[in-house]
């Protein structure tokens, strides 16, 4: 029988549920009598390369399980993309080490890395078997019904601005959120689920799917204040103008930039408080607040979908399994069948690998502001069990005795 070797990496942003996936391989491989070693590298490609390597085939079931609850990457992460120069390198430690199969847990950039170094392996005709697993709360993996990791985010969301709408109804005044999502706006979109009421926040509903416009946002912020007396809005922090430039670009002045030149959207609040300026010094409301979720959204202990932690799992364990009784490296998918269940589909690294999804025209009104039904009953079934609820008085008034 050969002696097989696995080794499983995360790259990316943390998840709730990204150590779903991490245990679902883990105690899958350990299923197989011909799997010697499980090795987990330490923050991602970066922990390949420099062969910082922790032996998984020696973790107790039971503390794998207790990780599986814990939201965040066990095995630690990073922001590195790799080009081929970069994969060539990981090529060369998973062959020193004897690897037979490689498992990288991650998003679009992850996926693209798996196929460079499939490639690599092929060319050098050593034979190692590379899956792609999914992850990313953005949820813009193409060929996806949707992504682990934004179910439990999306959650996270949903609840936050049902809970800011309950604070600003107490006390009327404007209320802006911005969420991540660079290119995707299904993360921003999510915040409409925490609505009850027809006259529930969030009222307006920003997204990098359409073209944002200042002059037409603080007219839509006027309207909304004066009809409700408030409002709350939803904001993704990759809203453009007509251009393609980040609106942040636009009203800010030097910017941080990350390693591959894009313009900082994350890790600061400058959007929201550049927004939050102009409606005060434009509209004259002086009740304006804003809030980045920033990474809360990401890892947020207590609030996770059991529907994500159990898809979470299953791709994980599906990897192995299409590892093992398939013949060839691919990545991954979730496909929605009916209300609501999924299968998984293993699909061609090159269909996946570097692409990225955004949120279908039928899930965005005509106005652009807001999202239709069909997107509340596709997010719904992920959010999972137990969903928070808010209740009103009823305004059974009485009348006043005092003429004034």
């Amino acid at each position: 029988m050969t002696a097989e070797k696995i080794l499983v990496a995360q790259g990316g942003g943390p998840t709730a549920v990204i150590n779903q996936s991490l245990v679902g391989v883990v105690l899958e491989a350990r299923r197989h009598a011909s799997v010697q070693r499980v090795y987990g590298a330490r923050h991602g490609v970066r922990g390949i390369v420099n062969e910082d390597f922790v032996d998984l085939t020696q973790e107790t079931s039971h503390n794998l399980e207790l990780v599986a609850q814990t939201p965040s990457s066990a095995l630690g992460s990073t922001r590195d993309k790799p080009d081929a120069k970069y994969c060539h390198e990981i090529f060369k430690v998973l062959q020193a080490h004897g690897i037979t199969h490689f498992f990288y847990i991650g998003g679009n950039d992850s996926s693209d890395t798996v196929r460079i170094v499939a490639e690599e392996a092929a060319a050098a005709n050593y034979g190692l078997r590379c899956i792609h697993i999914p992850k990313t709360i953005d949820n813009d993996l193409v060929e996806n019904d949707h992504t682990p990791g934004f179910p439990s985010a999306a959650r996270f969301v949903a609840q936050a601005f049902a809970g800011a709408n309950l604070d600003n109804a107490a006390l009327p005044g404007v209320y802006l959120g911005v969420v991540m999502g660079r290119h995707a706006g299904f993360l921003t979109a999510a915040s409409a689920l925490g609505k009850k009421f027809a006259d529930d926040g969030p009222h307006l509903i920003y997204l990098p799917e359409r073209v944002f416009e200042l002059e037409r946002f603080l007219a839509d912020v006027k309207t909304m204040h004066e009809r409700h007396g408030r409002c709350v809005i939803a904001v993704s922090e990759g809203i453009h103008d007509a251009a393609g430039t980040p609106i942040l670009s636009r009203l800010a002045g030097d910017l941080e930039r990350d390693a591959h030149g894009n313009v900082q959207l994350s890790g600061t609040g400058a959007l929201a408080d550049l927004l939050c300026e102009e409606i005060k010094n434009k509209l004259g409301i002086k009740r304006v607040r804003g809030d980045t979720f920033g990474y809360l959204q990401r890892s947020f202990i207590g609030c996770v979908s059991d529907v994500d932690q159990r898809e979470a799992r299953e791709v994980g364990e599906k990897a192995v399994q299409f590892a093992f009784h398939g013949d060839r490296d691919g990545s991954v998918a979730i496909k929605r069948r009916g209300f609501y269940s999924v299968d998984y589909e293993l699909l061609p690294l090159a269909a996946v690998a570097g692409k990225t999804r955004v949120m279908e025209d039928e899930f965005i009104t005509p106005e652009g502001t807001d999202v239709t039904d069909a997107f509340r009953m596709y997010l719904r079934p992920l959010l999972g069990s137990g969903m928070p609820d808010a209740f009103r008085l009823r305004p059974n008034r009485v009348a006043k005795v005092l003429k004034r």
